[in-house]
């Protein structure tokens, strides 16, 4: 095992957990890093496999909350209203990603100006929303209107395009649709769980015949890796945004877009 690759694999799996529940695109950032490093990955699926262990990072901060919920479902409304609510919001990526699969590997993830161009319009348009006051209706993420966990499932599916960011899309639909910051965020975490497995398993899938030992041993590094940061990274966000916004991280993006620009102009 080439030990370099494994330090690529280390990075990006940093990279994968310091991001993902940022609004900045974790994919976006790995394909640009992975581009720059000359990484690439067999199918793409590195770059879809680790963000399961960004999902375990969730699981150790709201276990025991989401075990609640499923333990009080049988017999609770409110609890089997919010886990139709995640599976609502969750449907739109399962057609769209199911339908568009190949074109978003094949096509969007082989294109870094596509993720640098996003990532650059996802920043400015974070940037004003950020700044608007909207009217804050609702504060809890686990008692949303039905209507409004599809719309921002349908949100979501902005993010098949690489560069704009999961956490981007849900977050700024949600404030759209009247969450306050901190809910808006914490939908995002919890609609991540359902999306990023159903996108580990069908990747997984749909590449398994393709995947060496040499691949998954470079896979399971970087999701070690992924899970370790996101931990720390899930754990002090929500206070982060309920204090200080989502701008620090709009100009983050912009940054990143236009030195990907720079870096494509010069180094190709």
């Amino acid at each position: 095992m080439d030990i370099v690759l494994l330090l690529k694999a280390l990075l990006l799996g940093f990279i994968e957990g310091l991001t993902e529940f940022l609004p900045v695109s974790s994919t976006g950032h790995l394909l640009l890093v992975g581009h720059f490093l000359g990484f690439h990955s067999t199918g793409r699926t590195f770059e879809v496999l680790i963000q399961l262990g960004a999902i375990l990072a969730i699981l150790t901060v709201y276990g025991e909350r989401l075990l609640k919920i499923a333990a009080d479902a049988p017999h609770d409304p409110a609890a089997r209203r919010f886990i139709l609510g995640v599976l609502i919001a969750f449907l739109p990526a399962v057609v769209i990603g199911v339908a568009a699969h190949d074109f978003i590997k094949g096509v969007l993830f082989e294109t870094p100006a596509v993720v640098c161009t996003s990532l650059v319009i996802g920043g400015v348009v974070l940037l004003l929303v950020d700044r608007i006051k909207f009217q804050v209706r609702y504060t809890d993420a686990t008692n949303y209107p039905l209507r409004v966990y599809l719309a921002i499932g349908l949100f979501q599916c902005l993010a098949m395009i690489p560069g704009t960011s999961r956490s981007g899309s849900t977050i700024v639909g949600a404030l759209m649709l009247g969450a306050d910051k901190r809910s808006a965020a914490e939908f995002s975490f919890f609609l991540a769980i359902p999306t990023m497995a159903g996108a580990f398993a069908y990747d997984l899938y749909k590449n398994r015949s393709i995947l060496t030992m040499d691949d998954l041993a470079v896979t399971a590094v970087g999701f070690v890796a992924a899970f370790i940061t996101a931990v720390v990274v899930v754990r002090g966000l929500l206070d982060f945004v309920s204090r200080h916004g989502y701008a620090l991280f709009a100009w983050w993006r912009i940054a990143v877009g236009l030195a990907g620009f720079a870096g494509l102009a010069v180094l190709g």
